[in-house]
């Protein structure tokens, strides 16, 4: 269990600082979805980043506008990297429910479409972060997908879409 030192809300941001947890740390395992509704329609991303016990540093959801399925896909990838860079500067685990995505970042698929083009350079320029990073998938049924996919749409639903 977390021994608490603060929890801070910002909007639907939280953030957890655990007094015991160091400021940076060797290894954290980053979980991302995003949606739309409608393709494209009006789309949130959302992410968690959690500590190598998976006990969360971090998660936030945002509203971006309209934007495709897989747009929002890589813009959750982009925030949570930003993010993930205050936390650990070493291995990440990234983890999401669109195989598409994961065959992508790992250069089993090429990328054709040019709305994405400029969002995998940035996932690309960001990876440098990091001294090791991999791409896994889960199914959108794991809980920890599932967590993530669930904020995503209640952020949807409090916006009335």
């Amino acid at each position: 269990m977390l021994a608490m030192e603060k929890v801070i809300w910002i909007g639907h941001l939280v953030l957890v600082a655990d007094k015991n947890m160091p400021k940076r740390i060797a290894k954290i395992f980053v979980i991302t979805d995003g949606a739309s509704r409608g393709n494209p329609g009006p789309a949130a991303i959302g992410f968690g980043i959690y500590s190598e016990a998976w006990n969360p540093l971090e998660e936030k959801t945002e509203y971006v506008g309209n934007a495709t399925n897989n747009e929002a896909e890589y813009k959750a990838i982009i925030e949570a990297l930003d993010c993930a860079s205050g936390h650990c500067r070493e291995e990440v685990e990234h983890y999401t429910d669109s195989e598409l995505v994961v065959k992508q970042l790992n250069g089993e698929y090429r990328v054709r479409a040019k709305n994405l083009k400029p969002l995998i350079e940035q996932i690309f320029t960001k990876r440098q972060y990091f001294k090791s990073i991999s791409h896994k998938h889960l199914p959108r049924s794991h809980q920890r997908i599932q967590r993530i996919d669930d904020l995503v749409n209640q952020e949807l639903d409090l916006l009335g879409y």
